[in-house]
Parts: C-alpha cells; sequence; structure tokens
C-alpha cells in the first residue's frame, strides 16, 4: 500500500503515474479538494492523515519547505507503523533532511530524502532525475521502487543529505540561469536585437557546451593562461551596461557581477582568467 501526502502538480502526476502502473494510492492534502480531484484516475483520497497513512508500506511527501514537512509528518505519525518508509521528495535544506533522517530511525521508520529535478510533465511520464543519498542499504532497498518514478536516480553515496544539497545546488544554477538569461534579453532590448537572433545565434553556438570546463576551470586554480582576460570582461560588461542604461533598461544581475570583477581586479588578478571570479569567496 502507497499513500501519498501532498498533492500538488507534482505530487499529483507522481500518484497518476503509480495508478497507471497499476498501484493502489491513497493520497491526502491539506485542502482535502485537491486529493478528492484524484479519486477520478484511481486514488483513495482522505481527510485524516492518520487514517490515509495506517497500514502503508510507503509513504511519499512531495511538500513545500523543512517545517512543511515537519508539521505534516507529525499529524501523520499516529498512523505510522514501525517498518515503513518515507520517501520525501521535497526540496528541503540539508540539516533538516540529516535531521529527520535520524529522529526517525529512532523510531524505526526508515526516512529516505529523495528530491527530484523533475515537472509534473516529467513525473506523469516517469522522466526526469531523481536524487538520493545516506544508508546505501536503504538506497539499496528502495533503488526499484524510485527507479520506476524517473528517467534516472542519481545516487550521491553514503552522506545523509548529500542528495539534499545537490539538489540546492543544481537549483541554485537553474535560479542563476533564469536571471542571467533576463539580463541577456533585456540587453537584447536595449540594442533593439530581436528573439529570432538570439535564436538563431544560440541553435549555433551553444555556451552550454563548454559547462563542465569552465566549471573544472574555475575550481582548478590556475588562471594564468586565460582564454578571455579579466579585464577584457569587465570592459564588455560596462558595454552590456551602458547600452542598457542608454535605453533606459535596468539590468539586474550583471551589475552585481561587475563589482564581483572589480573585486578581483583590485586584488591584482586583470590579466589572468576571468573564470577567477569563483576562485574563493569575495571576503577573503
Amino acid at each position: 500500500m502507497v499513500t501519498f501526502l501532498g498533492m500538488g502538480l507534482l505530487g499529483s502526476n507522481f500518484v497518476r503515474a503509480l495508478i497507471n502502473k497499476g498501484e493502489e494510492v491513497r493520497v491526502w492534502n491539506r485542502t482535502a479538494s485537491k486529493a478528492a480531484a484524484l479519486e477520478q484516475y484511481g486514488a483513495k483520497p482522505f481527510e485524516n492523515i492518520v487514517d490515509a497513512v495506517k497500514g502503508a508500506g510507503i509513504v511519499h511527501l512531495t511538500l513545500k519547505d523543512d517545517a512543511t514537512v515537519d508539521s505534516v509528518l507529525s499529524m501523520a505519525a499516529p498512523g505510522l507503523q514501525p517498518g515503513v518508509a518515507i520517501i520525501d521528495h521535497t526540496t528541503t535544506s540539508m540539516p533538516g533532511a540529516i535531521q529527520r533522517t535520524a529522529q526517525w530511525k529512532e523510531r524505526g521508520i526508515t526516512y529516505l530524502h529523495a528530491p527530484v529535478f523533475m515537472g509534473p510533465k516529467e513525473a506523469l511520464e516517469g522522466k526526469g532525475f531523481m536524487l538520493v543519498s545516506g544508508d546505501q542499504d536503504v538506497v539499496s532497498r528502495y533503488t526499484p521502487v524510485l527507479s520506476g518514478m524517473t528517467g534516472k536516480l542519481l545516487n550521491f553515496g553514503g552522506e545523509t543529505g548529500r542528495a539534499a544539497a545537490m539538489k540546492l545546488v543544481g537549483n541554485n544554477f537553474l535560479v542563476c540561469l533564469n536571471a542571467g538569461l533576463a539580463d541577456t534579453l533585456s540587453l537584447a532590448r536595449a540594442l533593439q536585437v530581436p528573439v529570432s537572433d538570439m535564436s538563431t545565434l544560440f541553435e549555433n553556438w551553444n555556451p552550454g557546451n563548454s559547462l563542465l570546463f569552465r566549471m573544472g576551470k574555475m575550481s582548478g586554480g590556475d588562471y594564468s593562461q586565460p582564454s578571455w582576460e579579466l579585464d577584457m570582461a569587465r570592459k564588455d560588461t560596462g558595454l552590456f551596461m551602458s547600452a542598457a542604461e542608454q535605453a533606459g533598461i535596468q539590468l539586474s544581475v550583471i551589475p552585481a557581477i561587475a563589482r564581483l570583477m572589480d573585486h578581483w581586479i583590485g586584488k591584482g588578478h586583470g590579466e589572468e582568467d576571468w573564470t577567477v571570479i569563483g576562485s574563493a569567496p569575495v571576503n577573503e
């Protein structure tokens, strides 16, 4: 018996995917109507969370944050039987994942944090990525279940909380990517460059192909053989800001990057590779 707690877009589609594979799934949500809406697909909704988890072998969570996870599990606790596995797909803090793993283990219950890089569509289709880490016996035990829910299950080893950390690192990159793209679109507007021309550029020149190279360069510690000198990168950054200012357009991310570049230029790194800006905290 499987129970799912949290019927947002992601949780709802996980439930539908499990039902499509022949699983019997109980569902619960604080807003009961969201759980009831899944009855049409074959789910069994419950208004009482304790009843929803009674007899379940696995309880999945797709909630908002640490506080919500702790609150929902506290409400569900009277119905959780010894030996049940709590599999939490919520994006949470690393300390929260570590603490919950230890706390529930003391109560004879497995807690496994398995955050995802999946949207609702991927959850329904069983695509995307799911992350796990921690006790490898536990990971091995539930690998068949989790592998069936995702396109690829990534195991980051025996350190509890590492999956939570990797999820945050990945989301940090996505936030930075979107913020950088927002500034890029703003600069294009300032320069009267149509989106169609941008599409032509990026269809032919894909800077994402150099991601692993740049990450290695940035973390490697040797910036003595530049492919793009920091001074020159800073000059171009000034051109971005000047063009936007002349068009009355505000850039959000680039000014902060310019300040970071100025910091490293002020420390004498202007002739080094521009990836030096990621070598250490600015308050070193």
